[in-house]
């Protein structure tokens, strides 16, 4: 049908797609679980919109299920790591960076990322800064510089 045939409270502007990262899907098993929650919060939230007839939340529900089912479906889980020897995806790296600040990183998937709580994507300059580094290794972050001071 035309769009000069629909009513004007009946247009549901549409959203564009989420951005899926062009960069491998690597999740530690806590970010395959926070995937997993997200999609079937999603679901509930789609299955209470269709009860309600809201036109606006499945549209927005459906995208972001979209988004979400096609990361699960990509998820690599990844073993924690064998070795503390030097940093690899899933190590925990405390830094002392040269003013004094002592920041701990665990390098994690991108969707599970979130630095105010400590945990940086595998992808972000830092990680990739600090991959195969060991105890002692400096490394550019920021505007400075940090050194490795423990892995776990």
């Amino acid at each position: 049908m035309s769009r000069a045939f629909v009513r004007e409270s009946d247009a549901v502007e549409e959203l564009p797609e989420k951005l899926v990262s062009e960069h491998r899907n690597l999740v530690t098993p806590e970010g395959l679980a926070l995937i997993q929650a997200e999609v079937e919060r999603l679901q509930d939230e789609l299955a209470e919109g269709q009860r309600a007839g809201d036109r606006d939340a499945i549209q927005r529900t459906s995208r972001d299920l979209r988004y979400w089912n096609q990361r699960l479906t990509t998820a690599e889980v990844q073993a924690a790591p064998a070795s503390a020897s030097v940093v690899s995806f899933g190590s925990t790296v405390t830094l002392e960076r040269d003013d004094g600040r002592v920041q701990k990183f665990r390098i994690v998937g991108e969707d599970e990322s979130d630095p105010s709580k400590g945990r940086i994507s595998y992808v972000s300059p830092l990680a990739q800064a600090l991959m195969e580094k060991a105890v002692g290794d400096t490394v550019a972050a920021g505007a400075g510089e940090a050194e490795i001071t423990k892995i776990e």
